[in-house]
């Protein structure tokens, strides 16, 4: 069952997929509509989930699901893994990468790979209060305080050494 992400509750479990390059308007059109199909059938052990995305800064998919109905189940999951994917084929894109970081520079936002944060720390092109995209938060209410924080103060901080 589809629902606002703006309507579910703090506690909503959320999965964060960041994209290796920003989205066309047009893909995010296109990511919108198949994202309010999907959600509308999803379901875990024939029970509907209610669930919600956004599309953020044309670069992140996140999609929220209140567990207090229903909770996603591991073919539930796989079914929404498999929409990614669908996704990242259509749009020749990468979602599903966790080795890489997404960043502020200045006003702009960058992707790199972990390799090339961790040298870019080293020459000092980022540093610790470099604002970092978290994308190990698990609910909603860590998505709206802690998704975007300084690198010192998120898991990408072990490559700041």
């Amino acid at each position: 069952m589809l629902t606002d992400f703006k309507n579910l509750p703090d506690d909503s479990r959320i999965w964060i997929y960041q994209s290796n390059r920003k989205f066309s308007e047009e893909e995010v059109t296109l990511i919108e509509e198949k994202a309010k199909t999907f959600l509308t059938k999803w379901t875990a052990h024939g029970a509907n989930l209610e669930a919600g995305f956004e599309v953020k800064y044309n670069r992140f998919i996140v999609i929220g699901l209140n567990q207090e109905n229903a909770s996603a189940s591991g073919c539930s999951i796989d079914a929404s893994v498999h929409f990614i994917q669908e996704i990242e084929k259509e749009i020749d894109v990468d979602l599903l990468d966790k080795m890489n970081v997404t960043y502020y520079n200045g006003e702009h936002i960058a992707h790199k790979s972990l390799l090339d944060f961790r040298k870019m720390a080293k020459n000092k092109s980022v540093s610790p209060n470099t604002i970092v995209f978290n994308n190990l938060v698990n609910t909603k209410a860590e998505y709206e305080e802690n998704w975007e924080v300084p690198a010192k103060e998120s898991w990408h901080s072990r490559f700041l050494a």
